[in-house]
């Protein structure tokens, strides 16, 4: 999270606010194309998982090779509508300065390319994930985001376009990244050494889920993306350097819950393979709500002082980012529900009605924004927009699952909600309280972040876990504390 934020940082501050803007608009245009992949992506995860849990090894090789096969294809996919749709779009469509239209066309071509590259590193990705090799996922990780601070100090030594050449240096950590993923995974994964199959029956039942899957893709590249290209058309690349600091922001925040999760993700469909349904939502509520609660002990502080940080971090941040990332820490509160309900959906295979319903409700959400944006000419509008169609869905996406795990709405309620109120709430009320009685300077930042870490421990301890839950925690930290010593 530290170099997440300090490149982002350097890198506004290398590119300038046009440049940075330019990047996240071109760029972020190409991965609306990923919505196709990214159902596949879904499915194979899904299947290579699901395969671990069955303890069919055999499957398992099958599912792999097939799903490089399906990837290969969907990058060559990615490829021809990028250099169509894509090169057409950044010409006629985007609102980009003339003078940069050229290094818009370099960056273009460098998101098409990575793309393509991340697009066949997934399975690899996705073995070392179902197989719950987090320490080697974790490695990879940290080696990704090194090489990007990297980037950061070549780009101010060298003489070259600066936007080219951060887009190229971006597509070669992809490669890196792409190369040390299949070396671990041939070395470590009897069924990783590729060899070409095709087996109708298991494409089918792969193509059918991610075609239910890409409804949801739609409806997220429409939430991120699609809202990035009408802030664009609306208001130019200063606000889409805005809302790419602001993304910087909750990237590095969500990182929290979304690694806490991808440990979690593998043994929520497992245990559904295994039949251990009560395991399953054991799962469930447990990772919705220790989400949270990563989450917001790390984005309280941000919340109550986000201008002083702001000020600190870019000197001189855009216009509109500190209402931007208010709002943005909210949505990712939201999806820290979520997720862990859309990869118990996803484990049930059972994926057509879920997908149809809270997907058709989130593709609502462009169109509101759109509608928004002509009534107030407002950014904030769009993530206001963002922040009320994702409560309404998540209560879509409750009433749907509870049928498919067999729960209750109180059970939920009772497991994952309360508590969450109980300690948060309480939590801010008190962290709120000190900050407004004391004027902003540092010793405030400082209180701030110390109040709000010591409160929100306590909180959560005591009213975030039940006694049984409390008894485990300790039982595991003092068995750290042992083997440590």
């Amino acid at each position: 999270m530290a170099v997440t934020l300090y490149t982002s940082r350097v890198i506004l501050a290398t590119l300038g606010i046009e440049d940075f803007g330019i990047y996240n608009a071109v760029a972020g245009f190409i991965t609306m194309f990923t919505s196709i992949t990214g159902a596949m992506s879904t499915a194979t995860q899904r299947f290579l998982t699901y395969a671990l849990g069955e303890k069919n090894t055999k499957q398992l090789a099958k599912t792999f090779n097939m799903a490089i096969e399906i990837h290969i294809l969907m990058a060559i996919i990615i490829l021809i509508l990028g250099e169509s749709i894509g090169v057409w779009f950044l010409y006629e469509k985007m609102t980009i300065p003339i003078e940069r239209l050229q290094a818009a066309f370099w960056v273009l071509q460098s998101a098409i390319f990575s793309t393509m590259i991340m697009l066949v590193s997934i399975p690899y990705n996705a073995l070392i994930i179902a197989h719950e090799k987090m320490q080697t996922f974790a490695w990879i990780s940290i080696i990704e985001v090194v090489l990007k601070l990297l980037i950061v100090f070549l780009l101010n030594i060298s003489p070259i376009d600066k936007l080219i050449l951060y887009s190229f240096m971006l597509l070669g950590v992809q490669l890196i990244i792409r190369i040390l993923y299949g070396t671990y995974c041939k070395h470590s994964f009897s069924e990783s050494n590729f060899h070409f199959i095709w087996d109708r029956t298991m494409f089918k039942n792969m193509s059918s889920f991610a075609g239910w899957s890409l409804f949801g893709c739609l409806a997220g590249a429409g939430q991120t993306q699609g809202l990035n290209i009408l802030l664009n058309i609306f208001f130019g690349p200063t606000v889409n350097a805005a809302r790419g600091i602001t993304v910087q922001v909750q990237n590095a925040i969500q990182g929290f819950a979304t690694n806490f999760q991808t440990a979690l993700n593998p043994q929520i469909t497992k245990s559904y393979a295994a039949y251990n349904w009560d395991y399953t939502k054991f799962l469930l509520f447990l990772s919705s709500r220790v989400s949270i609660f990563l989450l917001f002990i790390i984005s309280l502080p941000v919340l109550l002082e986000t201008n002083q940080i702001l000020t600190w971090w870019l000197d001189t941040p855009p216009d509109y980012t500190d209402k931007f990332i208010k709002i943005i820490l909210l949505i990712t509160m939201i999806d820290a529900l979520a997720n862990p309900i859309i990869v118990a959906a996803q484990a049930t295979g059972k994926i057509k009605k879920y997908q149809m319903t809270v997907g058709g409700c989130l593709l609502l959400t462009p169109v509101m924004a759109y509608i928004a944006l002509k009534l107030t000419h407002e950014p904030t509008m769009v993530f206001i927009t963002q922040l009320c169609i994702a409560i309404i869905a998540q209560f879509i996406r409750i009433m749907i699952i509870k049928k498919m795990l067999n729960f209750s709405m109180q059970e939920y309620f009772k497991s994952t909600v309360m508590p969450i109120f109980k300690a948060c709430l309480p939590a801010f009320c008190i962290c709120w309280g000190i900050t407004y009685l004391l004027e902003e300077s540092f010793v405030r930042f400082f209180t701030t972040i110390l109040s709000s870490v010591i409160i929100n421990v306590i909180f959560i301890w005591f009213f975030g876990f039940n006694k049984n839950e409390r008894k485990q925690i300790s039982v595991v930290i003092k068995q750290k504390i042992k083997k440590g010593k």
